[in-house]
This record gives C-alpha cells, structure tokens and sequence, in this order.
C-alpha cells in the first residue's frame, strides 16, 4: 500500500470515513435561487380607444396620444402617453415601468398593419403570389431566373458581398455575373457557328 493524497478512496477499509471526503467548495455552488421576473405589460396588453383618441392601460388609466404616424425602425405607430396624475399613484407600476423609480410616465406605441408597416410589404407579396397570375410568373421565374441565382450563391459561393460601397458591389455584382455568363457560353456554346 502507498501512503500518498489518495490512499484513503483507495482503501476499502477506509471508504466510511466520511470526514476525510472534500467537501463541497460554498463559493462553486452556481444554483442559486433566481428571483422570477416580473412580466411586463406589452402594448398588446393595452386597449385602443380610437373614437376618443385614447388608449386604456391595465390598471383602466387614459394614455393620450402623442403622435399618430410616427415612425419608429422604418414602421408606422400611432404613440400614446399617460399622465403624471394618473401614472405617478398607480399601484401597478412595477409591472407597466421597466424603471419605475426614475420613470414618471408610461408611453406606448401601438404599431399600424397598413402600408408604412413592417408586415405590409411582406403581406402584399404573399396575396400577390397565391393568386392564380402570381403562381404562373412565378413557376416561370422558377424555371428561368431562380437557377442562375443558385449558381451563382452555391456555385460561385457569393453568400455575401466582400465589399462595401454601392460602387463596388455593383462591380462585384457585375463580375459574378460575367462569370456565369462565359461559364454558360464555354458549357453550351456561344450559338454563332451554327449549334
């Protein structure tokens, strides 16, 4: 037997001292018990009154409007902003404010589903698609178009432009597509002597 730091696992005979075990280190114990987060209200949660121009919180508060098409990230809002009266003794301020000590007032911002949106465009081409003159460009499209943009994606590897400026993209644009022009030419032939 060798007398060294891990003789005791070791031995059989000493497997029952319990007082020789390491102990757990107090400092490594990572789980520790996390407070849940309070859910904050969402402008979902609030309810627009467009006959008074107004919007209702959760706690029944009126929030006034402040802009009606302003635009935030490119996206068409209506904004909406309550009263120090009515925001000031609320008892749900921890729930409507991220900050409610340093926060006097709650404002919202209901986005608009029309043209301005970021869903518009997206909506207007999906409805432009599935109607019976969409599907048929499209199946063309599909036929003619799509594979040169794989081609030219997987193929050529173009994922992304390596360079900045609209000059030079459109240079590097314009050299992708030389080359899967002259790659077509060289595998079909240029169609001048005869084939």
């Amino acid at each position: 037997m060798v007398a060294d730091g891990q003789m005791r696992k070791r031995d059989e005979r000493l497997t029952s001292q319990q007082r020789h075990r390491d102990k757990p280190d107090p400092l490594h114990d990572k789980t520790k018990v996390q407070e849940k987060k309070i859910r904050l209200f969402r402008p979902g949660d609030f309810i627009v009154d467009n006959q008074n121009n107004c919007c209702i919180c959760p706690a029944g508060q009126k929030l006034y409007s402040s802009g009606s098409r302003c635009s935030i990230n490119g996206r068409l809002a209506h904004r909406y902003k309550g009263t120090k009266a009515g925001c000031g003794q609320c008892t749900m301020r921890a729930q409507c404010l991220r900050h409610p000590g340093r926060t006097p007032i709650r404002q919202v911002a209901i986005f608009a589903s029309g043209p301005g949106s970021g869903h518009a465009a997206t909506e207007l081409m999906m409805r432009a698609i599935d109607s019976a003159r969409g599907r048929a460009i499209y199946s063309q499209r599909i036929a003619t178009v799509e594979p040169v943009f794989a081609n030219i994606r997987h193929t050529k590897r173009l994922d992304r432009f390596t360079l900045r400026g609209k000059e030079k993209v459109g240079t590097q644009w314009r050299l992708y597509c030389l080359v899967h022009n002259i790659e077509k030419l060289a595998r079909n032939g240029s169609g001048a002597n005869g084939r």
